[in-house]
């Protein structure tokens, strides 16, 4: 026994010694096969391909219907009708918003105001009745709030206010 066949017949079980060469492989029942698909054992490459087909068309066969959830339906269904919903409340708000003040220029109409002082332990109450006692004094309030773009109905004494003059 040579030295390289003694290295092999150690490294590969029942190897050396038997006439397989020093690269035999060491699967039983492999030593004297032909290299090459034709000597591989329990392939074929002719049958392989249609066992895979069949095996695919009897598991789609055998396949169950797909079934949705409870939960499921009310994600597919239920999801866009919400987001539907939201997109028509969003762009009805928006058709019919009472932000328009007018379509030209011409149709707009200025409101015809006077400039006072408040004076000292005068309210917009008071101030709101001596301008125009024969409108109501809360209309009239809430016109110098919104033509003064005040916070509250508070005023200081010296301070220049605009009010409706009719």
């Amino acid at each position: 026994m040579s030295a390289t066949s003694a290295i092999h017949g150690s490294r590969f079980k029942g190897s050396a010694g038997q006439g397989r060469g020093p690269h035999a492989s060491e699967f039983p029942g492999s030593a004297g096969q032909e290299a090459g698909a034709s000597g591989i054992r329990g392939f074929n490459w002719e049958e392989r391909p249609a066992e895979k087909a069949v095996k695919a068309a009897k598991a789609r066969s055998t396949q169950p219907p797909l079934r949705l959830t409870r939960r499921g339906r009310i994600v597919l269904v239920g999801v866009p009708l919400i987001l539907l919903a939201v997109l028509v409340i969003s762009l009805a708000g928006f058709l019919n918003s009472p932000a328009k003040a007018a379509d030209s220029a011409s149709e707009l109409s200025v409101t015809p105001t006077v400039s006072v002082t408040v004076q000292p332990g005068q309210s917009l109450w008071e101030i709101a009745g001596s301008v125009a006692p024969e409108r109501d004094t809360r209309d009239v309030v809430a016109d110098i709030v919104q033509l003064n773009n005040l916070d509250g109905g508070r005023v200081m004494p010296g301070q220049q206010i605009f009010v409706p003059s009719n």
